[in-house]
């Protein structure tokens, strides 16, 4: 904070000790404002979205060894004109195989063959595992697998490195993850051409199966020859398009991992706060990395693409939109983090450096720092009594320059420091009750397309609340023998003691992103030791111009990780979906990072006179910035680039009885509602008469009576919707569940039923025992049934099929007490889900379809639902 040499002629003067000091003219409060809006547009905004420079084909002679973002975006190209890739469908399981083994052939064709071996093998397997709260099925799924070897190494220990070339119906896949197959086609070619050797092999994973979900890492890791070796991963998946990816999960339990990326990673990107929000299911997504680590074990690096995630699982996701820079940015960390593991001893015997969680980000992009969980602990402690040590000393020293008693400087302080607490109550709150009156009024999401409106709607709120109550206190305290430089040096005391009590608690709950506190405490404490030594601290308000130079780090580092966090969430509030208010998640950041960014900063406004016209100011930013939310800039979505996400389906549905009589056949489209808003938006272009909510009919029927897809759609039933239609649904296929026999067992308590399933590629079955009656076997997965305290009817199996689409043979057995099996025995639906765009829509679901507006992405497809009683 610079003070101008005329500044004695604007300041309100007192007296202390003899030496005059005062509050700055009103005026030097903006630009002191200013000044940090500044930091976050010149320095913040900019390191956030630099990407590197990409490298051409025609310069690779002249920088050898390192990527070329040219040669993987021609092949990126390609990707993209094939379409979508669905799973089952022939440019999923022929198409796109071929392609992949051709693209290696190429990379075969230019290999040294006197260093490296290179293995190709085309994985087609069945198997399940369960999924949450489903059996997840498959047969015939297949991955392309490619395995890089020195002719010297003799090493057990293989690396392991998976992305997926699959895509989601309607999408066709090019950043998830097109991106990332390319990228390892890349620099698959770039080893193989290099002298520059390497100690472990190279599993190289090109997934067949991560969309339906997760089904080609399962069948991997738990069925491929070369699984059992794979000592370390890196997968490579995508929430967005572009960007730079971000390291969001690790380990776990292996900080050497950890170790590899710091020295490895020329764009480091990463932050443990990433890795506990996606762990604690906030972020409506999983990747391949749980099924590595939970079925192999298998430790390793967790990446993804997180920029502009509006496109995510759209057919807006397309080759024009991703930044040659961004293929480079991959690549180079890509590249380097192989080299890296592949001679790492630590593969050697993963096992032996199971150390603990570790703690760990970057700085801006420029740095990147970890230390293991245990050195975290230490260090949150530490500082944090540091920091109530030095606080104590300079509160000891304001009572004895100002005469005061212990007892009164306490006092005094107490009265800060709860005022304190009221100012991060109201940080907090103020914005999350913005949120509150936005879903109150259904103006939820109005910063999905412009979000900027979150300054006005979330930070200048959660500014007011630092600053009111101290700013209130100051204005109308009494006069007292303290100086209003030292009342006001109490208010950032206070927060440092707020902050070290609050990192002391939760790093003994064990949460690691508490090390955001530690960075505020170990930054406070920096200028406070400066102050106390030079006596700044005593010569009026020279000790904030101290403070706020020591701010300017930890100001840049939480103003630019907040932005990535708000970078990455805002567009997956557009399929949150509508059980909770995603502003409250929205509003919750902006205040946090306000309050970590400028928690010690915004008392400092009562350095300047009439600190209230800076609240009254940011007031009316915060009614501007509502009148405009609430007008046609407010409307979330925008053709192409910012899209509503509505997932329908066109559902036939038959519930036969037990004597064979139909009870309901009717049609409709069942549709599960992506954001808060539900069909409010698309009222005044569709006609949505008749449309109700499907949560009423949940307690009568199994599985509220629709079809629900896979284990998300089946936890979001309740909040599922119908809309009757009066032309039946045309399934552009059939589906067939075959009773074959029905055997009561020799000990007359038990019987089983043997059925044949055959249709689309995509089936699922719900499975609910009678009253009296308990499922004891099945041909399926047993988890469910040995957990029956976990897992309570209805079951739901999923099955689904790529390369192999043989019926499917399966039975039940249940048990009864009293042994009568002539009268209902168990209730069981059959969904039959038809996700390829291949398959042909009716006239009326066409019709249907073409009425939305451009600005909303409809992924949906028809399917057939039965309900049968034996």
């Amino acid at each position: 904070m610079w003070v101008p040499p005329n500044v004695a002629s604007a300041i309100v003067e007192f007296s202390e000790k003899g030496k005059t000091y005062g509050q700055l003219a009103w005026y030097y409060a903006p630009p002191f404002v200013l000044f940090w809006c500044g930091l976050f547009f010149a320095v913040v905004l900019p390191l956030f979205n630099y990407l590197p420079t990409a490298i051409k084909i025609n310069e690779e002679s002249n920088r050898p060894g390192q990527f070329v973002a040219e040669r993987a975006e021609r092949i990126l190209l390609e990707f993209d004109r094939m379409g979508p890739k669905i799973v089952g469908d022939e440019m999923n399981e022929k198409v796109m195989v071929q392609f992949l083994l051709n693209e290696i052939e190429k990379v075969r064709a230019e290999m040294r063959d006197d260093l490296y071996e290179l293995e190709v093998d085309v994985q087609q397997a069945s198997g399940a595992y369960l999924h949450w709260e489903m059996v997840n099925m498959y047969q015939g799924v297949q991955n392309v697998i490619v395995k890089l070897s020195t002719n010297s190494s003799n090493s057990t220990s293989y690396l392991l490195i998976n992305s997926h070339y699959d895509s989601k119906p309607g999408s066709v896949g090019t950043s998830d993850a097109g991106h990332m197959v390319v990228t390892m086609l890349e620099v698959l070619r770039l080893l193989t051409k290099s002298e520059e050797s390497f100690l472990h092999p190279i599993v190289f994973v090109f997934n067949g199966a991560e969309e339906q979900p997760l089904q080609g890492s399962h069948a991997f890791i738990s069925q491929h020859k070369w699984s059992a070796y794979c000592k370390a991963l890196l997968n490579l998946d995508s929430g967005g398009c572009g960007g730079r990816e971000l390291l969001f999960q690790g380990g776990p339990n292996h900080p050497w991992l950890m170790s590899h990326y710091k020295k490895s990673a020329r764009h480091p990107f990463a932050t443990t706060m990433a890795e506990e929000i996606f762990q604690a299911g906030i972020i409506p997504s999983d990747s391949d990395f749980r099924i590595y680590r939970d079925f192999g074990p298998v430790p390793g690096l967790d990446m993804a693409g997180t920029y502009n995630g509006y496109v995510y699982h759209t057919k807006h996701d397309r080759f024009n939109i991703i930044p040659r820079g961004s293929l480079q940015n991959t690549g180079d960390n890509l590249l380097s983090l192989v080299r890296g593991f592949t001679n790492a001893e630590e593969m050697y015997n993963t096992d032996a450096h199971s150390e603990g969680h570790s703690v760990f980000f970057d700085f801006l992009g420029l740095f990147f720092v970890y230390y293991k969980e245990a050195t975290g602990v230490a260090l949150n402690i530490c500082f944090s009594f540091a920091g109530l040590i030095l606080v104590g000393v300079s509160l000891w020293r304001m009572g004895k320059l100002s005469d005061l008693t212990f007892g009164k400087i306490t006092g005094l302080f107490g009265i800060v420091f709860l005022l304190e607490l009221a100012s991060f109550v109201l940080a907090l709150g103020l914005p999350l009750l913005m949120a509150v009156f936005y879903d109150a009024g259904d103006r939820t999401l109005t910063y999905f397309s412009n979000k900027w409106l979150i300054i006005g709607l979330y930070i200048c709120p959660a500014l007011i609340g630092l600053m009111l109550p101290i700013t209130l206190y100051l204005t109308f305290r009494p006069n007292d023998k303290m100086s209003h430089a030292y009342h006001l040096h109490m208010a950032p005391h206070a927060h440092c003691v707020l902050l070290a009590l609050l990192c002391i608690i939760l790093t003994a709950v064990g949460l690691r992103s508490i090390y955001l506190c530690m960075i505020s405490i170990l930054f406070y404490i920096f200028s406070l030791i400066i102050n106390l030594l030079t006596k700044l601290h005593d010569r009026g308000y020279y000790w904030s111009l101290v403070l706020s130079i020591c701010q300017i780090m930890p100001f840049l580092y939480f103003s630019y990780l907040f932005l990535a966090f708000l970078t990455i969430l805002i567009p997956m509030m557009g399929r949150k979906g509508i059980g909770m208010n995603p502003d409250l998640i929205i509003s919750g950041l902006c205040a946090l990072g306000t309050i970590l960014s400028m928690g010690f900063v915004a008392p400092l406004i009562n350095v300047f006179r009439r600190p209230n016209s800076i609240m009254g100011g940011l007031a009316l930013i915060t009614f501007i910035f509502c009148m405009i939310s609430v007008s046609e800039v407010g409307f979330p979505y925008r053709a192409k680039t910012n899209v509503m996400r509505v997932n329908f389906l066109q559902v036939r549905r038959t519930f036969y009885e037990y004597d064979g009589s139909i009870s309901l056949y009717d049609s409709g489209y069942y549709f599960d509602f992506q954001d808060r808003r539900i069909e409010q938006p698309l009222i005044d272009s569709m006609n949505f008469t008749g449309l109700i909510g499907i949560r009423d009919k949940c307690g009568s029927l199994m599985m509220c009576g629709v079809p629900c897809f896979n284990h998300r759609w089946c936890k979001a039933r309740y909040d599922g919707h119908w809309l009757p239609r009066e032309k039946t649904v045309e399934v552009p296929g059939t589906r067939a569940l075959t009773l074959l026999s029905k055997v009561v067992l020799p000990d007359g308590n038990n019987v089983r039923y043997v059925f044949n399933l055959s249709g689309p590629a995509r089936m699922s079955l719900f499975v609910q025992p009678m009253k009296g009656l308990r499922m004891l076997n099945w041909s399926f997965l047993h988890g469910m049934l040995e957990q029956p305290a976990k897992f309570r009817p209805p079951y739901h199996i999923f099955f689904a099929y790529g390369n192999d689409d043989s019926p499917l043979e399966f039975y039940f057995e249940l048990t009864k007490e009293d042994g009568k099996f002539d009268e209902p025995v168990f209730e069981i639906g059959v969904s039959g889900h038809y996700l390829s765009f291949l398959h042909k829509r009716d006239a009326e679901s066409e019709k249907f379809i073409a009425n939305f507006p451009d600005w909303v992405h409809a992924m949906e497809w028809p399917a057939s639902y039965e309900r049968y009683i034996y």
